[in-house]
C-alpha cells in the first residue's frame, strides 16, 4: 500500500521539475490567451459604432455575449469532463476559440460579429472551468498553491493585457489585427499544452448525472447564506463590466478625445487590483468575510464618484480606487462561498460563477441604453444604487456570520 501511493507521488509533477516549469508555461499562456480574449473587444465599442452604425449598447453585446455564454458553459465543462477528462477539452477549447478569432477578421456586418464572439465565449469556458482541477490532480500536493497562483495571475495579465494590445493594434492596424492577434494567443496557447502539458494520469472517469449535478445547484440556491454571496458577485460585475464598457466613449469624446491605443492603456489599473485582491486574502484574520466585502464597496463607490468630476487626475485616481475595490471585494465573496459550502463545493463555486458572470453580461448590455439615454452622470447613478444595494445584501452576509 505504501508503496503504491510512493509511486502515485512520483508520477505526479514535481515542484522544481523541468516538467514543472512545462506545465506552468503551458497553462498561463493558455490562461492569458483566454482572459485575453474574453474582454479585449471594450477598448474597440466606439470603433464599432462608428463602423458598423449600431448604438453603443449594441456594440456592448460583443463583451456581454462572450460573457454571457462562457458563464453557462463553464457549468457545462465542469460537469462533462468528469467523464471526458480534463486536458483535451482545456486543449480544444484553445483552438477553437483562435479559429473563430480569425473567422471574425472576415465578418461582413455586426450580427456576424456577435455571433462569433458568443461561439468563443463558449469555447473560452474550458480551461477557467477545469484549470483548477487539472492542477489539483496531477500536481504533487506542495506544488499545487504555487501552481495556482500562477494561473491566477496569468488570467489577470490576460485581460489587461489583451485589452492594451488591442487598443494600440486598432490605432495602427485597424480592429480585425486584434482579432488576429489574439487569436495567435490561442493557437500559442494550444501548441503549447500539446508539447508540453503533461497527459491527465490521475484523472479518473466517472460517469455524469445531470439529476445530482441539477439537484446540488438547488440545494444551494435554496441557502440564503450561499444565495446572497451569489447575488452580490453578480452585483458587483454588473457594475464593473458597464462602467468600463461605456467609459471609453465618455472619454474619447470631448474635452478628452483619447485614441483607442490610451483607452486600452486605462486597464493598467488593473495592476491595483491584483494587489488587492491578494490583500483581501492576507486580512482574514483581522477582518471579517462582510467586512472586507463592505471595504472593497466603499472603495469602488469612492472611486466611482470621483470619476463623475471632469479633471482627467480624478478620473484616473478614482478608476484605480474603483479596480481596487472591485477585487477586493470579489476576492472576499468567492472566500464566502468556499468557506460556507459544506458540500458540492465545485458546484457551489460554479454557481457563483454563472451569476457573476450573469451579472457581467446584464451590465455591460443594460447600462449602455443608461448612456445612450442620459449620459455618464445617470450611469454613474444606477451604479451608485446598485453598489449601495449589494451593501444591503452584505448586511446579510454579516448577520449569519
Amino acid at each position: 500500500m505504501g508503496e503504491s501511493i510512493e509511486v502515485a507521488s512520483k508520477t505526479r509533477i514535481q515542484a522544481g521539475s523541468r516538467e514543472y516549469l512545462k506545465a506552468n508555461i503551458a497553462l498561463s499562456i493558455g490562461g492569458m490567451a483566454v482572459f485575453a480574449n474574453l474582454h479585449f473587444t471594450q477598448p474597440l465599442l466606439p470603433l464599432f459604432t462608428r463602423e458598423f452604425g449600431v448604438k453603443p449598447a449594441e456594440a456592448g453585446l460583443t463583451v456581454s455575449a462572450v460573457i454571457f455564454t462562457l458563464s453557462v458553459f463553464m457549468l457545462v465543462f465542469g460537469a462533462v469532463s468528469d467523464a471526458w477528462g480534463r486536458k483535451k477539452i482545456m486543449a480544444a477549447g484553445l483552438l477553437l476559440t483562435a479559429l473563430l478569432a480569425f473567422a471574425a477578421v472576415f465578418v461582413q456586418n455586426f450580427p456576424q460579429l456577435v455571433l462569433l464572439r458568443a461561439l468563443q465565449g463558449v469555447f473560452l469556458a474550458a480551461l477557467p472551468a477545469l484549470g483548477y482541477a487539472y492542477i489539483g490532480e496531477e500536481y504533487e500536493q506542495k506544488a499545487v498553491a504555487a501552481a495556482i497562483g500562477m494561473f491566477i495571475s496569468s488570467n489577470s495579465i490576460g485581460g489587461m493585457g489583451g485589452r492594451i494590445i488591442s487598443g494600440v493594434i486598432a490605432d495602427y492596424w485597424g480592429w480585425r489585427y486584434a482579432f488576429l492577434v489574439l487569436g495567435g494567443l490561442c493557437l500559442l496557447g494550444y501548441l503549447l499544452f500539446l508539447w508540453w502539458l503533461p497527459p491527465s494520469r490521475h484523472f479518473r472517469s466517472r460517469p455524469f448525472s445531470g439529476q445530482k449535478a441539477l439537484a446540488e445547484i438547488k440545494e444551494h440556491w435554496s441557502n440564503p447564506v450561499l444565495r446572497n454571496a451569489f447575488l452580490l458577485g453578480g452585483m458587483v460585475l454588473f457594475v464593473f463590466v458597464g462602467l468600463f464598457n461605456y467609459l471609453g466613449f465618455r472619454l474619447q469624446q470631448a474635452p478628452y478625445y483619447f485614441s483607442t491605443t490610451a483607452t486600452g492603456f486605462l486597464y493598467l489599473t488593473y495592476l491595483a487590483g491584483t494587489f488587492s485582491s491578494t490583500l483581501s486574502g492576507r486580512l482574514d484574520g483581522r477582518l471579517t468575510i462582510p467586512q472586507r466585502i463592505l471595504t472593497g464597496l466603499v472603495l469602488m463607490l469612492l472611486g466611482l464618484v470621483m470619476m463623475i468630476l471632469k479633471p482627467l487626475f480624478l478620473i484616473v485616481a478614482g478608476l484605480i480606487f474603483f479596480c481596487f475595490g472591485f477585487f477586493f471585494a470579489h476576492a472576499a465573496t468567492s472566500n464566502w462561498v468556499s468557506r460556507k459550502a459544506r458540500q458540492a463545493r465545485a458546484a457551489a463555486s460554479a454557481l457563483y460563477l454563472l451569476c457573476y458572470y450573469l451579472g457581467g453580461t446584464a451590465g455591460g448590455y443594460f447600462l449602455g441604453y443608461v448612456w445612450q439615454w442620459g449620459g455618464w452622470l445617470w450611469l454613474s447613478a444606477v451604479c451608485f444604487f446598485m453598489l449601495l444595494a449589494a451593501m444591503v445584501v452584505n448586511r446579510q452576509l454579516n448577520r449569519v456570520y
